[in-house]
């Protein structure tokens, strides 16, 4: 049998707590490896935290400066030279463009390492698959995850978001909360049919598990219509009257709501708050306005317009959150658009899925201090179109 098929039937029918067993077992009798090991990117996006039990754990490694952290970066296979002629392979675990992790596999041949990369590499990614439908069943792969306790808001909110990158020929997303472990208001959505985009950026008042409350019940609102197959502008409408039925006005949440039209870069936008969209385009970067509309929830059985806008091939749209913008320096001068365009387009180069981390870095250098005061959002997307590449 394919030593790849044995592989894939291999980690296909492991116990979901037992995905790196099963993988390390066919690795070391298919390829004869002499070590495997699974890293899954932390919630902060700073190391790669390694995947085993409790207390027996290997130390973190950096995301930024370290072989493994560069297959993560460029979402390429890395081969790693060792003494003696040795190598490891730094294998990308990634669904769907939303990166997981690494899986490196050490070999005792140079050559053999750089003959099967690839043939590892799509063991890697069967391996990122089955462990996204493991985690509805063990704790192991999101324990991993944490070099530090989240708070309870901070838990309820990594549960509802879709992930934080995704890859279609139309488009790249990528997304980051800050403070990563204790997140409470913030929030983005999207979802993808064969010929729309919907994205949701979210920005929602109060704080602690309060905010996080208010966000779970606003995001399932507009998923609830949106999987009803209602347009934009009334799922706003029926998210508003669930917020405040339940708040009586006394609690809000702003949200920025696209239905792009995969074929045409055209969308729907409705307009509902605080959030923000600066656009990258020819080496200019502006701010795009759209007609303020009333934030979810504030008032009874508001009646939201959607508006019009175009996106076009080579686009970077760049949405964030009140707590990005708004931001204070220690001398008191706000983020701001400037800044912003700054970090914009000092980032131009990266992917989409690495420019929201680089931006809140950009934004903790503005702040002065490590930790924000408030909840920091940032989304990018790279449109292609349907013929953008």
């Amino acid at each position: 049998m394919n030593r790849f098929v044995t592989a894939e039937r291999a980690l296909r029918t492991a116990a979901p707590h037992a995905l790196l067993d099963a993988v390390r077992r066919v690795l070391i009798e298919q390829y004869a490896a002499e070590s495997v090991e699974l890293f899954m990117a932390d919630y902060g996006l700073t190391v790669l935290q390694p995947v085993s039990v409790l207390p027996h754990t290997m130390e973190p490694v950096s995301l930024h400066n370290s072989p493994v952290g560069r297959a993560f970066g460029a979402q390429e296979p890395f081969v790693e030279a060792l003494p003696g002629g040795r190598a490891r392979a730094h294998l990308p675990v990634s669904v769907r463009g939303d990166r997981l992790g690494v899986l490196s596999v050490t070999l005792a041949d140079a050559e053999e390492a750089h003959k099967h990369r690839d043939e590892l590499a799509e063991v890697a990614e069967v391996l990122g698959h089955e462990v996204v439908v493991a985690e509805r069943d063990t704790d192991i792969y999101l324990q991993a995850r944490r070099k530090d306790r989240l708070t309870l808001a901070a838990e309820m909110q990594w549960q509802l978001l879709p992930g934080r990158s995704c890859t279609r020929p139309e488009y790249e997303l990528g997304a980051q909360l800050e403070p990563a472990y204790a997140i409470f208001g913030d929030n983005f959505d999207w979802c993808a049919t064969a010929d729309h985009l919907m994205l949701y950026v979210t920005n929602g008042m109060g704080e602690g598990i309060e905010a996080s409350l208010l966000t779970n019940l606003a995001i399932n609102a507009l998923r609830n219509a949106r999987r009803a197959g209602i347009p934009i502008a009334d799922q706003a409408a029926l998210a508003d009257q669930a917020v405040y039925a339940h708040y009586q006005g006394r609690s809000y949440l702003s949200v920025l709501m696209f239905d792009f039209d995969l074929a045409t870069g055209r969308a729907w936008v409705v307009d509902a708050g605080s959030p923000q969209m600066l656009r990258l385009r020819g080496g200019t970067v502006e701010r795009i306005t759209f007609d303020a509309q009333l934030p979810l929830g504030m008032f009874e059985e508001t009646d939201y317009v959607a508006q019009e806008f175009r996106a076009e091939p080579g686009d970077r749209l760049v949405f964030v959150s009140d707590g990005v913008y708004g931001v204070a320096s220690p001398r008191g001068e706000a983020y701001g658009d400037e800044a912003l365009a700054r970090a914009i387009q000092a980032t131009r180069l990266l992917p989409a899925a690495e420019v929201p981390r680089a931006i809140l870095r950009e934004l903790t250098g503005h702040r002065g201090r490590p930790v924000p005061d408030d909840d920091a959002l940032v989304v990018c997307l790279d449109w292609h179109g349907r013929d953008g590449r």
